[in-house]
């Protein structure tokens, strides 16, 4: 395998919302009450219903150098314009040969917290419509065959999930965004049946439900004083527990067709919560009441579980103890783990011995068979590669660029982000 032969999809990249997302998707009984952009001197907010939303730093440092990361609130104009113009987006894609790219949402929170937070009902489903029509229409829409469609759900009713599930997969979108622990976020857990509407609808029409970390609002701090560094460690890794939460609910027997995405969670840690997992149930089971019948726990897992990984060479190494046919890449453009402008190099060193037509499954086939997305049929299969991507961006500057201003001084403490999402870091 060379570089330039490969194809990639990502299943994990992020949007920064332009200021005009509500312009043409949210009717006008509402525009005087949907979030609005306001600024401040040293940042951009979104603000909602009294709630100020930052741009925090680490969401949308591409392209800056390492040392003028941080978690600051920043503007648009500190910003790479990919991180939030559609158009410079996909030369970026191009100039690092991502042909296909998935991307979460960043101010509404990822499954929609902020919409749900809404004084009223009515109104909060009116955004998370619009937000959804401009995200498939404008967003994904732009350029079809290069993004697969994701929106994001109202959390606060499963029957109204289940009908948004129906309405935008009418439309060809075919994933959306759920939480890592809807009960962190004062909702029903996953042991309950109060999603079973929402579940039903995505198996009927193939919608994959996206955990992304950090889609229950909390945070991994095992204490106050904790460095920067202990969040960014452990909060990948920190999916186990939606992992164990989902594995031993009801969901994945109740839904046999259901397919559900450990987002930007790695894969390093899942043959070892495997092996756990089944030696748990034969060890415990005839006394916890578990019944998987003639399985074990870990099938469960490679039947329903969709992983993905930035850079992983632990994972990849194990990926048959994972399920190789389930594991997809992540590029996580614009963050700060973001392999871009050389993601598959990044991808390509982890892959040593490793077969091609593996390789291919992981990069990109995989993705594309569980999202139900064929970008063939947009354009030749021979102008999806690295290479013929990147020979459309010739003049595309990936070089670092500063913006002469350095965000974080010193050691960062992990309780710092806190202060900083509360707005209280301007």
């Amino acid at each position: 395998m060379k570089v330039d032969d490969m194809i990639l999809i990502s299943v994990d990249d992020h949007v920064v919302e332009p200021p005009n997302v509500f312009d043409n998707h949210l009717p006008a009984k509402w525009k005087d009450r949907a979030p609005v952009l306001v600024s401040s001197e040293t940042a951009q907010y979104w603000e909602f219903e009294g709630t100020k939303i930052p741009n925090i730093g680490l969401n949308a440092v591409i392209g800056r150098p390492p040392e003028e990361y941080g978690i600051e609130p920043t503007r648009f104009a500190e910003m790479r314009e990919g991180c939030y113009d559609i158009k410079e987006r996909i030369r970026d894609m191009n100039a690092g040969g991502v042909l296909g790219s998935m991307c979460f949402p960043s101010f509404p929170q990822f499954c929609g917290q902020l919409f749900a937070r809404a004084s009223d009902r009515d109104l909060g489903l009116a955004l998370v419509q619009a937000y959804n029509d401009w995200h498939i229409d404008e967003w994904c829409g732009e350029e079809p065959g290069r993004f697969i469609p994701l929106s994001v759900p109202a959390i606060w009713d499963a029957e109204i999930m289940a009908a948004e599930v129906r309405r935008v997969a009418a439309k060809g979108c075919h994933a959306v965004t759920f939480s890592e622990n809807p009960y962190a976020l004062g909702w029903p857990s996953m042991h309950s049946d109060t999603w079973d509407p929402f579940w039903k609808a995505c198996v009927e029409v193939g919608t994959v439900p996206c955990l992304h970390i950090g889609s229950s609002s909390t945070q991994v701090v095992p204490s106050p004083d904790s460095p920067f560094d202990v969040l960014i460690n452990l909060t990948p890794i920190n999916i186990v527990q939606a992992a164990g939460e989902l594995l031993w609910s009801p969901v994945l027997r109740k839904f046999p067709g259901l397919k559900i995405a450990l987002s930007e969670g790695g894969i390093g840690w899942i043959p070892y919560f495997l092996e756990r997992a089944d030696y748990t149930y034969i060890k415990h089971h005839k006394w916890t009441g578990q019944d998987f019948g003639d399985k074990l726990p870990s099938d469960y897992f490679r039947e329903h579980i969709i992983t993905c990984f930035i850079d992983d060479p632990v994972g990849v190494k194990n990926r048959h103890a994972i399920g190789v046919e389930n594991v997809t890449w992540e590029c996580d453009y614009p963050h700060s783990d973001c392999t871009w402008p050389n993601p598959g190099e990044a991808l390509l060193a982890q892959c040593d011995g490793v077969p091609d037509a593996e390789i291919d499954m992981m990069s990109w086939q995989n993705a594309a068979r569980l999202f139900h997305f064929d970008p063939f049929k947009h354009r030749a299969k021979a102008d999806c590669t690295v290479g013929a991507l990147r020979a459309l961006a010739t003049d595309v500057d990936v070089a670092p660029r500063s913006f002469g201003r350095k965000l974080s001084h010193g050691i960062v403490r992990a309780r710092d982000l806190a202060m900083t999402q509360a707005g209280t870091g301007d």
